[in-house]
Formats: C-alpha cells, sequence, structure tokens
C-alpha cells in the first residue's frame, strides 16, 4: 500500500507548519536530526531547586524573574524568559552530578515526524480477525496505551477497553485546515492491533499527546507516575535529547515506575531511519539502568526485511510486524467511512510485541518472565541482525 506522493507532501506541509508555529518549542539540530524541547525551561529534582536558582541569577536572571513550579512529586520547573536552556543544563549537571536535571525535552508519537513509510493513514478494508473485549479476571495483563486520546466514532468497540472522560478526543482539525489532524485516531489505532492480537488484555488508553502528537518530557513524566495498577505500558513516541543524554526527567519516572515491580515498558524505535543515535525513551533499553531489561526497544520490518524507515542500532531489542499495519482508525467521511486504515510505522510494531507479552503471561507466571520468552523466542529468527517476532 502507498500514500499518493501529493497527500503525503501536504501532511508533512502541515506537520511542519504545526511545529513552526507552536511560540513555547525550540529545535536544535545535532547529528543531522532535531532536538527539541521547551524554551526557557529547565526541570531539576527538588534537593536541586535552591542551587537551580543561583545558576540561573549567575546567568543573568533576576530573581524575580525565575519562576518555579511542581509538575509531580520531587521534581522542580524552572522558568526564565531568555534562558539559555544547554548552557544552564550543563552548569547544573557540574555542580550536581547526583540529582536530576535536564531540559524539558518534547516528544513526537512515531509516525509524526517520524512517519512511515511517509505520512498518513490510507481507507482498508476491516480484516476477518475479531476484536476480542477487554478481558477479565485476575490472569488478566493490564495493558496502558499512552497516546493520543481515544476518538470515541470509531470501530473499536468501547467493550475492548477503558478510557475516562478526560483520556476521550474529540479534536480532528486543531488548525482548522480542512484535513485531520496527523495523529487522529492513533490511539484507537494501537489498541485495535493489541484487541486484534490476543484475548489476553485489559487495554486502558490514558492521553498524553495531542491530536498532532505532541507532549513534553514533564508531561509524560508526570503521566507514567500517576499509574498504578498497570502490568504493561505501551509508548509508541519519542524524540532524541541533548548530547544523546538519556532524558533525566523521563529516566527519573521510568526507574520508579519499573523498580522493583512485575512490569515492562514496550516503547517504538521511531522513523528516522537511524543506526548511530538513541531514540528515547526505546533506549533505555540498553542504556545500563538497573531496570533496562524491562524495557523493550521494537523496531519494524515488513515481513521480509527491517523497514528502510525504522531507526535501528545497538539499543533494540527485538523487529515486529510495522509495515501497512491494518487497524481500527476513525470513522471520517469521506476518506474513511469504514473507519478501518493501513498506517505504518514502529507505532504499530510495538503494540503486537504487547500482544505477544500478554499471550504468554499466564503460562510464564508473569509479565517479565513473559517479556523474556517474547525476546528468546525472536532470538530464534533474526531478521537484518535482529532477534524477529512474526
Amino acid at each position: 500500500m502507498s500514500v499518493p506522493i501529493d497527500r503525503y507532501r501536504r501532511w508533512e506541509q502541515v506537520r511542519n507548519a504545526r511545529l513552526s508555529n507552536l511560540p513555547w518549542l525550540r529545535s536544535d539540530v545535532q547529528s543531522g536530526r532535531p532536538v527539541r524541547y521547551v524554551a526557557d525551561e529547565i526541570l531539576v529534582s527538588e534537593g536541586g531547586a535552591a542551587i537551580a536558582h543561583r545558576t540561573l541569577n549567575a546567568l543573568g536572571h533576576r530573581p524575580s524573574a525565575v519562576t518555579e513550579r511542581e509538575p509531580r512529586r520531587g521534581l522542580r520547573l524552572l522558568k526564565a524568559d531568555g534562558l539559555d536552556v544547554a548552557a544552564a543544563v550543563r552548569q547544573l549537571r557540574g555542580q550536581l552530578p547526583d540529582a536530576v536535571v535536564g531540559p524539558n525535552h518534547v516528544f513526537l508519537s512515531t509516525p509524526y515526524e517520524h512517519g512511515g513509510p511517509y505520512g498518513p493513514p490510507i481507507s482498508a478494508t476491516a480484516p476477518p480477525s475479531k476484536l476480542a473485549p477487554s478481558a477479565d479476571g485476575p490472569s488478566s495483563v493490564r495493558v496502558v496505551v499512552m497516546d493520543t486520546g481515544v476518538y470515541l466514532d470509531s470501530p473499536l468497540p468501547p467493550g475492548c477497553y477503558s478510557a475516562t472522560a478526560d483520556n476521550v478526543e474529540t479534536v480532528l482539525d486543531g488548525n482548522a485546515d480542512g484535513e485531520l489532524d496527523s495523529d487522529v485516531g492513533h490511539a484507537n489505532f494501537i489498541a485495535g492491533v493489541v484487541v486484534q492480537s490476543t484475548d489476553a488484555a485489559q487495554v486502558r488508553i490514558v492521553k498524553v499527546l495531542d491530536s498532532f502528537g505532541v507532549c513534553t518530557e514533564a508531561e509524560l513524566a508526570a503521566k507514567i507516575a500517576s499509574l498504578t495498577d498497570v502490568d504493561v505500558l505501551n509508548l509508541s513516541l519519542g524524540g532524541f535529547s541533548v548530547g544523546d543524554q538519556p532524558p533525566a526527567i523521563l529516566s527519573a519516572a521510568l526507574a520508579t515506575f519499573l523498580a522493583g515491580g512485575d512490569r515492562v515498558v514496550v516503547a517504538a524505535a521511531g522513523n528516522d531511519g537511524i543506526h548511530d543515535r538513541p531514540f528515547w525513551p526505546a533506549a533505555f533499553a540498553a542504556g545500563g539502568a538497573p531496570w533496562a531489561s524491562k524495557v523493550i526497544a521494537v523496531a519494524a520490518h515488513d515481513g521480509n526485511a527491517v523497514c528502510d524507515w525504522s531507526n535501528r542500532g545497538a539499543w533494540v531489542t527485538l523487529v515486529a510486524p510495522g509495515a501497512d499495519v491494518v487497524s481500527t482508525f476513525v470513522r471520517h467521511t469521506p476518506a474513511f467511512e469504514s473507519g478501518w486504515a493501513a498506517w505504518s510505522g514502529t507505532s504499530f510494531a510495538a503494540p503486537k510485541v504487547v500482544a505477544a507479552v500478554a499471550e504468554r503471561r499466564a503460562a510464564a507466571g508473569s509479565v517479565v518472565a513473559a517479556a523474556e520468552q517474547v525476546k528468546a523466542e525472536a532470538s530464534q529468527q533474526q531478521m537484518g541482525g535482529f532477534p524477529a517476532l512474526h
């Protein structure tokens, strides 16, 4: 399947215009790839806040011009107009080597900006596979799709997932250009991949991305910190970081989320076609943290080879089907009357792995053991030098 080139170019223009018109977003090009973060803001753990204030004062920002808020417990966000974020982070990391310090990175869903192959979904016919209702009972695997909000006008039945009212999305055309925003239906699609592949999952959708697939690191970390009843977390989003260093606030949130518990994070590897830079949060899978083995970084294959648009590198755990995936989208005339679509990207390879973990949990005895079993099975069938799930 392919997207007409004029439609892709239009989608790309809208996407780029959206990013360039966000007054709070800054973008630096490092090693040929954009690193995005929120202008004028730094994040620091609570114990380093006083030193952070003094550092910003030394950089020329009056105490009265520096504001502080608490995006989540134990974390402080400092803001000053005209702040040189990179300089402030460098100084503070030198002064606070054991503290959490970093810019407020901006992350994007993994067909947005990384859009493979090349842009928007296209209409598709519903496949013969059934959509499994949300599992119930002690053996069900609690899956959270942290993504866009869910759209209700969709062939994804309410019985296949749960979402509170604040996690329902209604925006279809946020910039009023007459076209669907780039990430409309993203969570619907991911949830549809899971429930087409297993009847062992209890899927919940938690909104962190807007209809253009954008969130900040602080927002993502706060949402992860708020999770309690979850076994597997699907993160089909990500980005690059300043200096290729692990995003500090996200790292702290994942450490708390994964430490000591029977939980797994499945993260999309991104669709930039690169192999020499870490893409976060997927790259935490090989980051050396004590909980790194609980992160599965998923690249995409097309059944024959690793997709050329899929990121890859030593931090990738395995590859899974991610090209021309057919799943539940939104009903929108005239292009999507059925509500089903074909879409490609590591965004949709990740939930294939989520489903595989859910399928194996009962026999394996735990979510972590099920994840290790999926990895072991994938290692028996290599593709492009990577373990492959089919």
